[in-house]
């Protein structure tokens, strides 16, 4: 049975804006060749190289000093919002397949399984060791 992928929003113009609803300012709200929005990114599918959707960007963590992302959070599993569980992913192991339309990772089912993650609840990041812990397991180097 195919996977279900997550809906998107109508395609603009690159680069166009609009006015945030809650703020009035405006905003992008797409992308260009080198930027996306944030919103753009969150809710996008995530796939294992086989090409099966494992779970899809619920967030990311950008590094406050250089303001580089540094790690996907990534849903996985749960149904109809309970039970599900978040994996943060570094970054830098996410590709982002256009054929697919969403990013792939070079990581199993067993693997992420193991890998550390979290339910709803306090933010595991207020513990610098946590990320040290991601790095770890995926065999990365620090963000920071």
């Amino acid at each position: 049975m195919p996977t279900a992928l997550p809906n998107e929003r109508a395609i603009r113009t690159p680069g166009t804006i609009e006015l945030d609803p809650t703020s009035g300012e405006v905003v992008a709200t797409d992308e260009t060749r080198r930027l996306i929005s944030s919103s753009k990114v969150e809710g996008t599918a995530v796939y294992d190289r086989a090409g099966e959707q494992i779970g899809t960007i619920s967030n990311f963590m950008v590094d406050k000093v250089s303001g580089q992302v540094a790690y996907a959070v990534m849903s996985f599993g749960g149904f109809l919002g309970l039970g599900e569980n978040y994996h943060p992913l570094p970054w830098r192991s996410l590709t982002y397949d256009v054929r697919l339309g969403g990013y792939v990772v070079d990581i199993d089912k067993t693997k992420l399984a193991d890998a550390p993650h979290h339910g709803v609840g306090p933010d595991p990041f207020v513990d610098d060791e946590y990320g040290k812990k991601v790095d770890a397991y995926y065999r990365t180097a620090p963000t920071s």
